[in-house]
């Protein structure tokens, strides 16, 4: 055998490689997102919470000066209470329930002069009563919950946000609307909206992904709370139903069953007390004229409140708000009717029904609070047009001081 010169074999092709040996094919598992729901916070969660941290010091602020400028004498040199402005209104039962239980003494509304506090569900209540374990002046166990539950919904409420809008601003756009709203004020008290949203907000969350377990135990949460649970259960099984459609599978509708559980045990508490079912619903009617009329006489009536000279300037003005409330209300269902979010249309439906039936309208600028609908189409708009953005927070600037103002100096009508 001759060998193979060098310049030869500079030139010579290269030995084929030997395959190897196959093997498994390698599988590449897809990266799980991240979804809008899970607890672990973002940037846009943090940028979110901050902003929630710089509108409560303002509130601080507000009430602290409040206590200086409106204090329930006019003539005194002291200030009165720290915590004074926030021991107003729906406060006092709901301080009262915890610290006395609804019916203390075997009072009740047999009674004359009853305060009619079994309107109120025992949610807040139970949460209050807890805290105030490790927290022990009423007050500020009553702005803890309220402040830590605030900060739980404008984060689900950010996330409700960008599941709807693509814009990467929608969530911090849908918050400052939202706590720059009218009423906005009572998230930062001791009233249930904070905790409702709280347990509401993240409970959609959980439907839209599909977790049902998780949606219906937070609804039932919030039915403890306000009965306005009942009208999220029932978007949320119209939510459940057309996914029930869509996938062809029944094994979540067992759960739809779980947020009227809490009604049920209220009323059977009530029940054995008072022989009646249905006595937190008959203490709205004594105590708040909440009796069933129809929506025109409803409407017909507030507006004589608000505009036919009846009341003081100050309940006048109160009235206004509450029709104004109940258009944009009217509006809002429109407009989910026209963009198909049916679950959505079907709360704010339930939610004006309810609130729109009564002799009168009251706290519905309240309850917007509670219709997250309302703050992502606004957001929504703000984003297509910076102008109407500018305008939304002009307009509704001035009003939340006054509304702020109004509360916390004792002066709130509604």
């Amino acid at each position: 055998m001759c060998a193979m010169s060098p310049t030869a074999r500079e030139h010579a092709p290269a030995a084929p490689k030997r395959p190897a040996a196959p093997g498994p094919p390698h599988r590449r598992l897809p990266e799980r997102p991240r979804l809008p729901g899970r607890p672990r916070l973002g940037p846009a969660d943090r940028d979110v919470l901050w902003l929630y941290l710089l509108t409560r010091i303002g509130i601080w602020i507000t009430a602290y000066s409040v206590r200086w400028l409106f204090p329930a004498d006019p003539g005194t040199r002291s200030p009165g209470p720290l915590l004074a402005p926030f021991q107003q209104w729906d406060w006092v039962h709901f301080l009262d329930i915890a610290r006395d239980g609804y019916f203390p003494g075997g009072a009740g509304p047999w009674q004359k002069g009853w305060d009619n506090r079994e309107a109120f569900f025992p949610g807040f209540p139970l949460l209050l009563r807890a805290v105030h374990v490790l927290v022990p002046d009423w007050t500020l166990a009553g702005l803890l919950i309220s402040f830590v539950a605030g900060a739980v919904a404008v984060v689900a409420l950010a996330r409700v946000a960008r599941l709807h809008l693509p814009e990467p601003d929608a969530g911090r756009r849908t918050v400052l609307i939202f706590l720059l709203s009218p009423c906005a004020i009572f998230l930062a008290v001791g009233y249930t909206e904070a905790l409702f949203l709280a347990l509401a907000l993240p409970a959609w969350l959980a439907a839209r992904h599909r977790d049902w377990p998780l949606a219906a135990a937070l609804a039932a949460l919030s039915t403890a709370v306000r009965v306005s649970g009942l009208f999220l259960a029932a978007a949320l099984a119209l939510e459940l139903l057309l996914s029930v459609r869509a996938r062809r599978d029944l094994r979540p509708l067992p759960w739809l069953a779980l947020p009227a559980v809490p009604a049920l045990l209220y009323g059977w508490y009530l029940h054995a007390r008072t022989g009646d079912w249905m006595a937190w619903q008959h203490a709205q009617e004594r105590g708040w004229y909440r009796t069933f009329h129809t929506p025109w006489d409803a409407w017909s009536t507030t507006w004589h409140n608000a505009f036919g000279h009846a009341q003081t300037t100050g309940y006048a003005f109160m009235f206004q708000a509450e029709l104004v409330a109940m258009v944009v209300g009217v509006l809002l269902l429109g407009l989910l009717i026209r963009e198909r979010r049916w679950p959505e249309a079907l709360y704010i439906g339930l939610n004006l029904c309810a609130l729109g039936t009564s002799y009168w309208y009251m706290s519905i600028p309240r309850a917007t609070l509670l219709w997250w609908p309302l703050w992502t189409a606004l957001a929504s708009r703000g984003l297509r047009s910076p102008r109407f953005h500018t305008a939304c927070l002009s307009l509704t600037v001035p009003l939340t001081t006054v509304f702020a103002l109004t509360y916390l100096s004792g002066r709130w009508a509604g």
